[in-house]
């Protein structure tokens, strides 16, 4: 072990804090949501429908 990992807190790990398992609401709290973008949600793969499963069971079934 290097003598500056004993300089540490047990806390830390280099420069980055590890998580903790209680979450830190202090930057929940000031958070501005109207800097957040408006989006519009898609969905990537949508489900079939009730007709295209049966549509592609008769097509399973003829071939």
């Amino acid at each position: 072990m290097h003598p500056e990992h004993e300089l540490l807190p047990a806390c830390q790990v280099g420069d980055r804090p590890i998580m903790s398992d209680k979450p830190d609401f202090a930057e929940i709290e000031t958070f501005d949501k109207t800097k957040l973008k408006k989006t519009e949600t898609r969905e990537k793969n949508p489900l079939p429908t009730k007709e295209t499963i049966e549509q592609e069971k008769q097509s399973e079934s003829t071939a």
